[in-house]
């Protein structure tokens, strides 16, 4: 769809803005599913733990190689031998539930399957993180309005022009939002799949 916004002067670099922000809250709500626990084993459901790699709080995925070899392990082979135990205890401090184990080389974290209450509590804990990134593009959708209408009482733009400005700004809303519920209920199936 051409944009009206972007062939006026005066609102080329709001509407850039306001595209760029809404994608970035919706790929934030996507690395967000990416983590959340499924019944199978992700190399991505590590993401949010950190470890103490020489004092700086580090993601395991840059200390480690990790890996999915079955559908229920996650395998996480450090680089340095020093950091096995620091990396299993990390895991098992995270409260993602997981309890591993290694063998001094490298560390082994079963994923168990999740019981029916544990999918449930998931999906409705993904549903509020939705919901939430929804209000954030609602919000870049605000300021993007206050900024036409700035731009309109500063006689830059016509009225017809804000009004298209508000129109479109509202359908980049719209697409953005779908976008956020359709990754929802694809990882809400995803979660129910027993």
């Amino acid at each position: 769809m051409a944009s009206t916004m972007a062939s006026i002067v005066a609102l080329k670099d709001v509407h850039t803005q306001l595209k760029a922000r809404m994608e970035r809250t919706v790929e934030d709500f996507r690395a967000n599913l990416l983590s959340t626990r499924t019944g199978r084993a992700s190399v991505h459901m590590l993401d949010q733990v950190k470890v103490d790699y020489y004092g700086t709080d580090t993601p395991i995925s840059q200390v480690a190689q990790i890996s999915t070899p079955e559908a229920q392990l996650i395998l996480v082979s450090p680089w340095e031998m020093t950091m096995v135990a620091p990396i299993e205890k990390a895991i098992r401090t995270s409260n993602l539930g997981f309890n591993p184990m290694h063998d001094g080389k490298v560390i082994r974290v079963p994923v168990p399957p999740m019981t029916e209450e544990r999918r449930k509590e998931a999906v409705k804990h993904l549903a509020g993180v939705a919901e939430d990134h929804k209000t954030a593009i609602r919000n870049i959708r605000r300021d993007g309005n206050d900024q036409v209408k700035k731009a309109a009482k500063d006689k830059l733009i016509s009225a017809d022009d804000e009004k298209r400005a508000n129109d479109e700004i509202q359908q980049l809303t719209d697409v953005e939002i779908k976008r956020v519920d359709e990754l929802f209920k694809a990882k809400e199936k995803e979660i129910l799949t027993v």
